[in-house]
């Protein structure tokens, strides 16, 4: 290939190139804009758009009801593993609430179950510990009375503890029978009310009590990411199961906004809440004064709201 001959392919590539880039300007300049707006949008009730999805019919009832009896046919190893000091971490696409309930009504009748739902916006940890403690020192106290020599005395559980004592009580309370377990079932352990740090790891140090064993489900993919590994291989020493039910979040989506309704005013509060809290220590301060003046002068909010 001669120097004219590169030449001219340079030529048509400078060519091609500003005739592309001459074209996107001209289409751009021309082109017309969207007026439509997100507020435009017509959002029903949402208590209106709530009654009208229980009302959608389900589909493949026959399938999904067969897939939940396979899963019975699992009972007895997810209670192995459970003997086996493992706790259990059910995923998959699918609402798992009722299969975990009727595993702890048919195949964990021996033991004392506790439920904690934790698709709910808050939890009482601390009311969940003094629940399970208040159960082990029955425990307790009944084994004390049918021994003939005496047992450490323990303290009764009550609200005048800490997180912390209750978790040393579930952790060192003595029983002889080394049978006797408390199974703690956790929907959605990944849920809003349990999801932070602080709790994830006093949930793991529950996980790591002799006397107690965890069920739990997830749905969040990045769930994983609450444990850092001594959580995740020691305390919760996890056993994961994949059972994908394909059943609704009825339940668990009941205690979310949804996304095409307007929520009211106490889903406005909410808004306001996160919007406040993620603003800097001195704006927070700022719309503090604001709103303490407001208050104390009530014939100045027009006022205060138009200016």
């Amino acid at each position: 290939m001669n120097m004219d001959e590169i030449m001219d392919e340079e030529e048509e590539e400078f060519e091609f190139s500003r005739n592309y880039f001459l074209a996107k300007e001209h289409g751009s300049s021309s082109a017309k804009k969207s007026t439509n707006k997100l507020t435009d949008i017509n959002l029903v009730d949402e208590q209106e758009l709530r009654e009208a999805s229980l009302h959608i019919q389900p589909k493949h009832e026959k399938e999904i009801a067969c897939l939940m009896d396979s899963y019975k046919n699992m009972y007895p190893e997810w209670v192995l593993a459970l003997r086996s000091g493992f706790s259990l971490l059910m995923y998959g696409f699918g609402s798992k609430k009722v299969l975990l309930e009727d595993f702890a009504s048919t195949a964990l009748t021996e033991y004392s179950v506790v439920v904690i739902n934790g698709y709910l916006q808050t939890i009482n940890l601390k009311q969940v510990l003094i629940t399970l403690a208040e159960l082990l020192h029955d425990q307790v106290k009944a084994k004390r009375k049918a021994s003939s020599r005496d047992l450490p005395k323990s303290q009764q559980p009550s609200n005048s503890q800490s997180i912390e004592d209750l978790l040393t009580f579930l952790d060192e309370a003595e029983i002889e029978e080394d049978g006797y377990v408390i199974c703690v079932i956790i929907h959605n352990i990944d849920g809003p009310g349990l999801r932070d740090f602080e709790t994830q790891q006093y949930l793991a140090r529950l996980a790591a009590c002799t006397h107690i064993c965890i069920v739990a489900s997830i749905d969040h993919v990045n769930a994983p990411l609450y444990w850092d590994k001594n959580m995740a291989h020691t305390q919760f020493n996890w056993c994961w199961y994949h059972v994908p039910t394909f059943a609704p979040y009825k339940v668990e989506g009941m205690f979310y906004p949804l996304i095409l309704a307007h929520g009211g005013a106490n889903q406005s509060v909410k808004t306001a809440t996160i919007v406040l809290q993620s603003l800097t220590p001195n704006a927070q301060s700022v719309f503090k004064v604001l709103a303490e003046h407001q208050l104390s002068h009530p014939e100045e909010g027009e006022f205060l709201s138009t200016s």
